[in-house]
């Protein structure tokens, strides 16, 4: 029979999965809507924006239960110190794909700026790296942290050259400087969130090692 503190842990790793799978839905439908889909309202990615919160708070919930009320031992005390961060950065790639949506929105011409500098390139990697960020917390896998960093470098590395390229068609077309400053946000965006993503890769190599990760940063990147 599992304990009490084994079932609190067993909720908050489920808490974890299940705003993961919400954040990986509210990326796909960012991209969308970068993308080609001028017609999204919204609704979805609010409605799961309101269960992200609320998790967020159960989470920090469960994790003071536990505290309080049980004795966990040392891999347990890094799991549940990790769960609240990873929770937090959770939360903000949700708030991120918000934004995306806001200045993609704004985007005119969007469609021919995006074809141009092959975004699509760009969102493919980020939700990917979401995708990636779920699975290694459910599988503890090294070599997925490895695959998150190298994910995260191609898209810092993607988003800074056609940010360049963005600045250098608004100098040589007027119009394109609305268009073309909204875009950028989003890109700046995407950015970020692949380091949310990276944090989390962090936290979760801090739970499998009990170490943090800038000690051998090098072997990620």
């Amino acid at each position: 029979m599992a304990s009490l503190l084994e079932i609190e842990l067993t909720k908050l790793k489920n808490a974890i999965i299940k705003i993961g799978i919400l954040s990986e839905s509210q990326i796909a439908e960012a991209m969308k809507t970068l993308l080609s889909d001028p017609n999204t309202k919204g609704k979805k990615l609010k409605k799961n924006e309101n269960k992200i919160d609320k998790l967020d708070v159960k989470i920090d919930e469960i994790c003071q239960n536990i505290f309080a009320l049980q004795q966990p031992v040392a891999s347990d005390l890094r799991f549940i110190m990790s769960a609240m961060q990873i929770s937090s950065e959770i939360e903000r790639i949700g708030d991120l794909a918000i934004s995306v949506i806001k200045s993609s929105k704004s985007v005119k011409e969007k469609y021919d700026l995006v074809v141009k500098f092959n975004v699509a390139s760009i969102t493919k990697n980020v939700e990917a790296i979401t995708e990636k960020t779920n699975e290694c917390f459910e599988t503890q896998q090294e070599k997925t942290i490895e695959e998150i960093f190298a994910l995260n470098k191609a898209i810092r590395v993607a988003t800074e050259k056609v940010i360049e390229e963005i600045v250098v068609e608004m100098k040589l077309n007027s119009k394109a400087v609305g268009s073309g400053t909204n875009l950028i946000l989003a890109l700046k965006h995407l950015e970020r969130i692949g380091e949310h993503c990276t944090n989390i890769a962090e936290s979760i190599y801090f739970v499998i090692n009990a170490k943090t990760i800038k000690h051998e940063k090098t072997k990620f990147e």
